[in-house]
């Protein structure tokens, strides 16, 4: 993995016109007329974070993530930044998705990677395939839903309840199925609404193409906040010019990024070391993510911006990243960290009655055209908290806080476009 220094003058000077550029508008000044305010355009400033060298011979692994290089993975970047994945003897390669509709378990699967992360509803769909190879949750990293649906307030949208005969907005790809698991929850019948593919973005909502939109807290909700609002000059939207629905305050919340290895490796004695100390480097990472969002931050900004390079370098690289700036990406940190502490049978542990809310979601969910994401119970092999627990016990030894009983969020203003 490429190493860097990242500095505030970097972070500052490297996105500042791009980030303008991706909020769809020039830096705004101050209407003499209307006397309208002036918005902040001045990037967010991130500590400099100074990445380790990877030694030679280390043992090579890989994960593949589900997404783009981001502070959505911020932990895993961390760890191999401050050398604990080479301190646990592996040369750690971490892999953004290629395209669009790329499936991370499925590249597990396919044996392109050691490691992925996955959401489980996602998972369970794939496996449910007859030719499935077949997968095990070694550490549920999220322990809370971040996906929200988010409406305009003069929709009549306010809840789930409020869904049927609606235009509902959604990525697809298994990003649906929370939708479906409250729908059905709430007794509205799935059948009547309008599932529309958006971008991965806000415009559907802004255009009117949906009556309500898919947001991750972390990513497209924060979005929509570092946009101009158009009916208050010089402000940004907040949320409350939106309904805002939390499905981990629904029956439709399932469990999200979890880091899965194939079922059979973990047989071989020498692959489950392996991912003991995999683990261990990797759960470091999110400690310290926690303990020191900003620097987290910094990490994940500068991946982002390396993953940018390599696309920039080669157009076959894979899919970049965006929105990537460093406002953006210190909200991404804070929300993600509400996502993962505190873990109260620490982190990565599976929470057995979040796990069966997610089960019984996923069997009751049936999609616009009535169809079932899966029909029968997973086999007991889908997910093992054996690993991790190990990785923790090293933890604990070593003096850290696994748990993160005591976390509380930082306070982050967005800019406009994220800078």
């Amino acid at each position: 993995m490429n190493r860097r220094f990242t500095t505030r003058t970097a972070l500052a000077a490297a996105l500042t016109v791009g980030a303008l550029a991706l909020a769809g508008c020039s830096a705004p000044t101050a209407d003499p007329e209307t006397e309208a305010p002036a918005l902040d355009t001045t990037a967010t400033e991130l500590p400099a974070v100074e990445c380790v060298d990877t030694p030679e011979g280390l043992t090579p692994v890989s994960i593949q993530l589900q997404w783009l290089a981001q502070a959505q993975f911020a932990g895993y970047y961390a760890a191999d930044c401050l050398g604990y994945f080479a301190d646990a003897g592996l040369d750690v390669t971490i892999v953004p998705l290629p395209g669009f509709d790329a499936v991370p378990q499925n590249i597990l699967a396919e044996g392109q990677t050691d490691y992925a992360v996955a959401w489980v509803p996602k998972v369970l769909g794939s496996l449910a395939a007859p030719d499935a190879v077949p997968l095990t949750n070694i550490a549920q990293i999220y322990q809370y839903s971040g996906t929200t649906q988010v409406a305009t307030l003069d929709s009549g949208i306010e809840s789930v309840e409020d869904f049927g005969g609606s235009a509902i907005g959604s990525w697809g790809f298994g990003n649906e199925w929370e939708i479906f698991a409250a729908m059905v929850a709430a007794g509205v019948d799935t059948t009547s609404v309008d599932i529309v593919q958006q971008a991965f973005d806000m415009s559907a909502l802004l255009n009117g193409d949906v009556d309500a939109a898919e947001a991750m807290t972390y990513n497209e909700l924060a979005q929509l906040l570092e946009t101009e609002n158009p009916d208050a000059p010089g402000t940004l939207y907040t949320e409350d010019d939106f309904n805002v629905i939390h499905y981990s305050d629904t029956e439709g919340a399932m469990l999200q990024d979890a880091i899965w290895a194939r079922t059979a490796d973990l047989a071989d004695p020498a692959f489950e070391a392996q991912t003991v100390s995999f683990l261990t480097a990797a759960l470091k990472g999110w400690i310290y993510t926690r303990d020191n969002p900003e620097a987290g931050a910094s990490i994940a900004y500068a991946a982002a911006l390396d993953a940018i390079a390599a696309v920039e370098a080669d157009p076959n690289a894979g899919l970049g990243a965006f929105p990537v700036g460093p406002g953006h990406q210190l909200w991404q940190m804070n929300e993600v960290n509400k996502l993962v502490w505190p873990s109260t049978a620490g982190i990565g542990v599976v929470d057995a009655d979040l796990w069966a809310q997610t089960i019984n979601g996923a069997l009751s969910s049936v999609n616009q055209d009535g169809v079932s994401l899966i029909t029968t119970e997973p086999p007991a092999s889908v997910y093992t908290s054996e690993y991790v627990l190990e990785a923790l016990a090293a933890l604990e030894a070593e003096g850290l806080d696994t748990k993160g009983e005591s976390f509380s969020p930082i306070t982050v203003k967005l800019k406009l476009g994220g800078i």
